[in-house]
C-alpha cells in the first residue's frame, strides 16, 4: 500500500508546479527524539453532556502506560510493543522509525536510555461524545534546557486504549495558558469562526503556503518563511534536483485537534504529508541513510522519494487578526516510506 501510495504521488505530480530543488533540513532532527489525533469535536452515539475525558488519575496511567510500552519497543526496536499506545502522525512517525531499527539493528538498541516523562499537568477538554482526548504537558529526560514535551491523548471509544496521536516540544516559556470553564479546558470545534483560521482549514492552509508562499495567515518563523527559504536555497545545488509535494492529511487520528487560550485564540495540532522527490544528474545516484534505506521499495537508480508525515502545533489568534494570525510553533516530522527508481 505504501509503495502504491508512492507511485500515485509520483504519478499527480505537476509538471508545472514548483521544481525548485530542496535538501533535508536541521528540522528533521526533531523526529529522532521519539523514532519513536485525532479528530474534531464531534457528538456521535447520541452523547449530548459534556464530560471530562477522564480523570487526573486515569490521564496519568495513560501517560504511564505510553511510557513504559514505548521504553521496551525503543529497547528491543519492536514496533509490536507500541503500536497500541500510539496513533495518527506521532504513531506514523514512531512505527516507520522502530520498523528501520529492527532491520538495520536487530539486536536491539544498544544505547536505549529509558524515556522519563515528570512533572505532568493534565489539560482535560470536556466535550459531547466520543472521540475524547486530553493533553499531558510534561518534562522530559529526552529534552535539553527547560523544554516541555506536550503528549495529546485521544481514546475513540470506552473499550479501546489511550493513544498518543501528537508530541509538540516547546519552550517552558512558549506554552500557553488555556482557558478553563468550570475547571476544564474547553476544546476549540473543528469548523470554529472565532479563530483567524478554523482548525479543519489549517493543513490547506499550510499546504498551500508551502506551496506558492503567498502572503496568507502565517507569521514568519522556522516553520513557515524559513522552511521555504531553506527549500528555495537547495535549489542552487549542483547535480541534484529535489521537488516537494505536500498533501492534506486530516482523517481519523489524523485530524485537527483544538483547546482555547486565554488570549481569546487556540494551540492547534494538525497534521500534513509531504513526498520529497530527489533526482540525481546523470552518473550519480542520490545517497539515503540507513533508515530510509530500510524502508526502501524499488532500486535506486537516479531518483529516489521519500514519504514524510508532519506533525505541526500552532497559536492561532482570535478572528479578525489582519496578518499573522498563525503562528507555527513547533514541527516534528519523520520518513514513513521511500521508493527508489
Amino acid at each position: 500500500m505504501r509503495r502504491l501510495r508512492l507511485r500515485r504521488a509520483l504519478e499527480r505530480w505537476s509538471p508545472s508546479g514548483d521544481r525548485r530543488p530542496a535538501r533535508l533540513l536541521a528540522a528533521t532532527a526533531a523526529a529522532t527524539v521519539l523514532s519513536l489525533t485525532a479528530s474534531g469535536c464531534v457528538t456521535v452515539h447520541g452523547e449530548l453532556a459534556l464530560l471530562p475525558p477522564a480523570s487526573k488519575a486515569e490521564a496519568a496511567q495513560a501517560l504511564a502506560d505510553f511510557t513504559n510500552a514505548y521504553n521496551r519497543a525503543d529497547k528491543a526496536y519492536d514496533p509490536a510493543l507500541d503500536e497500541d499506545r500510539v496513533t495518527g502522525p506521532l504513531g506514523a512517525i514512531n512505527q516507520a522509525g522502530l520498523r528501520a531499527r529492527s532491520i538495520n539493528t536487530p539486536g536491539g538498541n544498544p544505547n536505549h536510555k529509558p524515556l522519563a516523562l515528570t512533572d505532568a499537568r493534565f489539560v482535560l477538554p470536556r466535550k459531547a461524545g466520543w472521540p475524547r482526548w486530553f493533553v499531558a504537558d510534561t518534562a522530559s529526560n529526552r529534552s535539553s534546557g527547560d523544554q516541555r514535551w506536550l503528549l495529546v491523548f485521544v481514546r475513540n471509544g470506552p473499550e479501546q486504549l489511550w493513544e498518543a496521536a501528537y508530541l509538540t516540544i516547546l519552550p517552558r516559556g512558549d506554552v500557553p495558558e488555556f482557558a478553563e470553564e468550570e475547571g476544564y479546558a474547553v476544546p476549540v470545534a473543528a469548523d470554529s469562526g472565532a479563530l483567524a483560521v478554523a482548525p479543519e482549514d489549517l493543513g490547506a492552509q499550510y499546504v498551500a503556503y508551502l506551496k506558492d508562499g503567498r502572503p496568507g495567515p502565517f507569521a514568519p518563523g522556522p516553520h513557515t518563511t524559513e522552511w521555504r527559504a531553506q527549500r528555495e536555497k537547495a535549489a542552487k545545488r549542483l547535480g541534484m534536483a529535489t521537488q516537494y509535494l505536500d498533501r492534506v492529511t486530516d482523517q481519523g487520528d489524523f485530524a485537527p485537534l483544538g483547546l482555547r487560550t486565554r488570549d481569546g485564540g487556540a494551540l492547534v495540532f494538525f497534521a500534513t504529508r509531504y513526498f520529497e522527490r530527489q533526482t540525481a544528474a546523470k552518473g550519480y545516484r542520490p545517497k539515503v541513510g540507513p533508515d530510509t534505506k530500510a524502508l526502501l521499495t524499488g532500486e535506486i537508480k537516479n531518483t529516489v522519494t521519500r514519504e514524510w508525515v508532519s506533525s505541526q502545533a500552532a497559536l492561532v489568534k482570535p478572528t479578525g487578526t489582519a496578518r499573522n494570525g498563525v503562528t507555527v510553533a513547533s514541527r516534528l516530522q519523520g520518513v514513513v516510506g521511500a521508493e527508489g527508481s
